[in-house]
């Protein structure tokens, strides 16, 4: 762990009242003037004070991971990137929006709620659980559990890589085309079942299946499962000179069921603290594309490149708000994407509950 050197603007709790000050005074000084046993209770008392103002060295509510700064120990860096790992013990509990606006298609909404929890030895460990509400229908989609690990100590190694791994069980059914259908038909409208692609193949099982009527639609019979597929990403994350914090994260999924649909890319984002102490308020930009196939595609993939600002504001100590608005640059992706976070963190430090301070204000 970096150790804190006298120049770095700390915050130390404030733990005793006037009440109790003067009999602690009083205390010190009767062991101070004591000939036999003097000297070595000042020395056992000093130390135990270094020791507790070690311990209670604070940041805005964010212990370190590791001798990470603040922002790269919470797990979700920003709304498309993770970065590094939790303290031990420490808890991530978020909740997660995304909105697509797809391209002659109908609007799909996403929410994820997330649990992570820190453990020993720069491990991690994650659940997740998706819902999706589509043209006014909504279901269960995903459950996922995952985990990462850090090589080593925080700038131990450049940029700090983190290994990820996610097994995601698919629950509900494929509502719409994960990316840009093709049109059935030039004649008709732009209703998404006048698309073919992964819609012309749901609309085959659906009159293949026991009775897919209006009903049975509604319901999700006929349509396909959501495949179960496995997730590898390698996390990197760095600051610097302690004003600009920066991740990107490499990812590749492989469905294991289905058409086996397959998907790769990387996404990164670029933040600086403004306005606001104690890093409150930071803006930045954040990127992602991705290369997705199936079994039927592999020679003709939907390439996906959404970009745009991001914002992050602390409403208090241990909550953040995530927001971005994202714009697709390529046909296939979603012409508007929209995210937004709410995130809390809790939980003991890294060692003795140690942290630095912020990246804004460290080394000034």
């Amino acid at each position: 762990m970096q150790r804190l050197s006298a120049s770095y603007p700390i915050k130390i709790r404030a733990q005793f009242s006037f009440g109790n000050v003067v009999p602690i005074a009083l205390i010190y000084f009767a062991l101070t003037m004591s000939p036999a046993n003097g000297q070595s209770l000042v020395r056992t008392s000093t130390t135990d004070l270094a020791t507790a103002a070690r311990v209670v060295v604070t940041d805005e509510g964010v212990p370190s991971a590791y001798g990470a700064p603040a922002a790269f120990s919470r797990s979700r860096f920003s709304n498309l990137t993770n970065a590094y790992v939790l303290p031990p013990l420490g808890v991530y509990a978020g909740l997660i929006y995304e909105g697509d606006a797809l391209r002659y298609d109908h609007p799909a909404h996403i929410f994820t709620q997330e649990i992570e929890l820190g453990l020993p030895h720069r491990f991690g460990i994650a659940i997740e659980n998706g819902e999706e509400v589509y043209r006014n229908r909504g279901q269960e989609t995903t459950f996922s559990f995952e985990t990462r690990y850090a090589l080593a100590d925080w700038n131990k190694i450049p940029l700090n890589p983190t290994l990820f791994v996610e097994y995601r069980k698919g629950i509900g059914h494929i509502f719409h085309d994960e990316g840009v259908p093709m049109r059935a038909d030039s004649g008709g409208d732009a209703d998404a079942d006048a698309f073919s692609g992964r819609s012309h193949r749901r609309a085959r099982d659906e009159d293949g299946g026991d009775g897919g009527g209006a009903g049975d639609d509604d319901a999700g019979h006929g349509r396909p499962h959501i495949p179960d597929a496995v997730e590898f990403r390698v996390l990197l994350a760095q600051d610097f000179r302690d004003k600009i914090e920066f991740a990107l994260n490499f990812f590749f999924e492989q469905e294991i069921q289905g058409d086996r649909g397959r998907e790769w890319g990387f996404a990164q984002s670029l933040v600086v603290p403004v306005l606001l102490s104690r890093e409150r308020l930071k803006v930045g930009v954040e990127m992602q594309y991705s290369n997705f196939t199936d079994k039927d595609t592999r020679g003709d993939a939907a390439n996906r490149f959404v970009i745009g600002p991001t914002i992050a504001f602390k409403p208090t100590r241990n909550t953040r708000f995530d927001v971005s608005p994202l714009f697709g640059a390529t046909f296939d992706a979603p012409r508007v994407q929209v995210f937004a976070v709410f995130s809390y963190t809790f939980g003991p430090g890294g060692e003795g509950g140690e942290a630095e301070a912020p990246a804004s204000t460290r080394n000034r």
